[in-house]
């Protein structure tokens, strides 16, 4: 299935290409007010669980590791895959994360989770 999906920080400013920008965070970023986020939607119920989060500490060399763990919990969290599916099925969508590593968090691993299946 192809669907138009972004990845970005959420501490960027919201661009008028981002279609529905929704946070993929379980925790609100500091620092960010809501009017800044202008968000669509916070799905925290995608977020990893906090164990998970806590274990994989945005450290590069539990990476491989960390997104299998993470495509397991999507695996059993159908609705809220299911809603973002529903949102990526009305067009455009922004993936927003508050991480510093742009290439090692949950939102790349989300979209690389949902672009395989």
């Amino acid at each position: 299935m192809a669907f138009d999906l972004m990845v970005k920080r959420i501490y960027e400013p919201p661009a008028a290409d981002d279609g529905q920008r929704v946070l993929v965070d379980r925790i609100w970023p500091r620092g960010v007010s809501r009017e800044h986020a202008a968000l669509a939607l916070w799905l925290k119920e995608i977020a990893p669980s906090d164990e998970l989060r806590k274990w994989f500490g945005h450290e590069p060399a539990r990476w491989v590791e960390f997104r299998k763990r993470y495509g397991a919990e999507l695996d059993g969290n159908g609705e809220a895959v299911a809603q973002l599916r529903g949102l990526l099925g009305e067009g455009k969508v922004t993936l927003l994360y508050g991480a510093h590593d742009e290439a090692h968090n949950n939102a790349v691993a989300l979209a690389e989770y949902l672009s395989a299946g």
